[in-house]
């Protein structure tokens, strides 16, 4: 066979070697993405034009978080923070709108405290799924039915739930210690 003949199914063995490589490495990426934010992959994949462009925004989701100093909350600032939660749970049967503004102002409050930055609810949403992925949702949810509220279209029952929302997320912020890709 002549030279020109093996260059060439050089050539194409590295290629063939090569894209295999690739796929799998993008395949391993995919992966990884998915089982770091659960459904929230799933939802950020749903909304993004592209895949590549919902992985693109997941990554540079945990980039961004790379630049924050989370913390864990000090005994007395939990026990604190716990007993503001009770009277704001208190409060729900005089007050249901202002203990969902109560609650959503504390979440924010730790949220703070802990080294999360408070910009619009897009962004906290965003900055709390890379750490917290299963509750994030809860997040969202809680704050759907406030903005409902605010334009008249919810009731007592709805801010009751999104309250109960509220609480596990606050649950989790109060009670987490370092974020679990932190300590590995």
């Amino acid at each position: 066979m002549a030279t020109w003949v093996w260059i060439v199914i050089a050539v194409v063995v590295v290629v063939v070697v090569l894209g295999v490589i690739w796929a799998a490495l993008r395949a391993r990426r995919t992966k990884a993405l998915q089982e770091r934010f659960g459904s929230e992959y799933d939802r950020v994949a749903a909304d993004a034009p592209t895949k590549r462009a919902a992985q693109a925004e997941l990554r540079e989701r945990e980039e961004r978080r790379e630049q924050f100093d989370i913390r864990p909350l000090e005994a007395e600032q939990r026990k604190a923070y716990r007993a503001q939660w009770q009277t704001i749970q208190a409060r729900f049967v005089d007050d249901p709108s202002g203990s969902l503004a109560a609650a959503d102002s504390l979440i924010q409050t730790v949220m703070r405290e802990r080294g999360y930055p408070v910009d619009d609810f897009d962004t906290r949403a965003g900055d709390l799924s890379v750490d917290h992925p299963d509750v994030v949702e809860h997040y969202r949810a809680g704050h759907g039915i406030a903005v409902a509220h605010d334009r008249g279209k919810a009731g007592t029952e709805e801010l009751r739930k999104a309250v109960q929302h509220y609480r596990v997320l606050f649950g989790e912020l109060v009670e987490a210690g370092e974020p679990e890709r932190a300590r590995g």
